[in-house]
């Protein structure tokens, strides 16, 4: 088993090499996974840098003490993949969100498709965007990653054909497409743009659009998936 990951501001030590992990972090390593003297940590910002350490103690209830090593910067994945992800309902977003996490996604984008359920306006908008974020972070933690996925603010149609234009391959996952995904050519480095329509799928209009981005059609395969699981198909 691979040592547990906690997010850290900074990677300030005293002068002995020791960090101090608190707050909610340090609450969590003493008081939920009862981390105790010599077992290994690692420690990250979450957007690539890490350094691996040993406790050195654990004090109350919230305080962890690590003796820490080397700080180094995880380089950037290549090819990078995002994936556009139409709002799903409920709490599907989230799910989509941590599977894609689980899966090595590098970035999500939230798209309010024409045929979606579920908008994101004014507060309410806000609330479910930061549930995606905190939702990568808590995601990236569990499955030992160091440099999160990036969620975007949402996307209306135009800026994901922006988005698709300057990929250097784009993809729509559409029943539409003649190839499976699994046979198409990907690049070896650049950047990867895969979009997941909505339960009601995309509209002839927007596949219209896109298509006129110089992105195909692709299926995954003869069965169809829900939205919030389509995504992390592909990504796999």
């Amino acid at each position: 088993m691979t040592a547990p990951v906690f997010v850290v501001g900074h990677f300030d030590t005293d002068g002995g090499g020791r960090y101090v992990l608190d707050g909610p972090e340090g609450r969590h390593a003493v008081s939920v996974k009862r981390l105790r003297a010599g077992e290994g940590v690692v420690l990250t910002d979450g957007a690539g840098r890490w350094a691996e350490g040993e406790v050195d103690a654990a004090e109350g209830k919230d305080r962890l003490i690590v003796r820490l090593g080397e700080v180094v910067e995880e380089p950037v994945e290549s090819p990078r993949l995002t994936v556009v992800q139409a709002l799903p309902k409920g709490d599907r977003g989230e799910l989509a969100v941590e599977t894609m996490t689980e899966v090595g996604v590098d970035a999500v984008v939230p798209w309010s498709a024409s045929r979606c359920v579920t908008q994101w306006r004014g507060e309410r908008g806000l609330k479910a965007l930061g549930k995606w974020r905190a939702t990568a972070r808590e995601a990236g933690k569990q499955s030992r990653r160091v440099r999160f996925p990036e969620v975007a603010d949402a996307a209306t149609t135009r800026q994901v054909a922006s988005l698709l234009a300057e990929a250097d391959f784009a993809a729509v996952l559409h029943e539409s497409g003649t190839e499976p995904l699994a046979t198409a050519g990907l690049p070896v480095s650049g950047d990867i743009v895969l979009v997941v329509g909505p339960e009601g799928g995309v509209s002839p209009e927007e596949l219209a659009v896109f298509e006129e981005a110089g992105a195909r059609a692709f299926r995954l395969g003869r069965s169809v998936l829900r939205t919030s699981t389509a995504g992390t198909a592909a990504g796999a």
